[in-house]
């Protein structure tokens, strides 16, 4: 990302009906006309509702913060949450009718990068898209 793109952040309770929130404010941050609102939309989506599931913010009081910086080499989306027992992986291709497990294939399959930090308590897992 360019060193002149400047991000731009909010933080939202960690419950599962605040994922419209990021939503709206991811799509907020690079208007209807970008031409990876779609994709961007799509991925924040799975990476709050992880957070949202699965991180030690799922609880009582928890928070998730998401960062949007979007410039001229592309976008970077990042959701940060306090810390959880695991991390982010790929799982092997969900088969069926399973209901779980293909978000993260998702992410792999549309974002030009992804990953993930983890330090200090919290965890941000991040994608890019060029």
């Amino acid at each position: 990302m360019s060193e002149a793109t400047v991000p731009q952040t909010v933080t939202i309770p960690a419950v599962p009906r605040q994922v419209r929130v990021a939503r709206a404010f991811v799509a907020g941050v690079l208007g209807e006309c970008h031409p990876h609102v779609d994709v961007a939309l799509l991925l924040a989506s799975e990476l709050v509702s992880n957070s949202v599931m699965h991180s030690g913010s799922a609880v009582p009081g928890g928070l998730v913060t998401v960062t949007v910086a979007a410039g001229a080499e592309g976008v970077r989306v990042e959701v940060t949450d306090r810390s959880g027992d695991g991390v982010p992986v790929l799982q092997p291709a969900a088969g069926g009718e399973a209901e779980c497990g293909r978000g993260m294939r998702i992410m792999d399959d549309l974002a030009a990068r992804w990953g993930y930090q983890r330090g200090g308590g919290f965890a941000t897992t991040w994608f890019e898209l060029a």
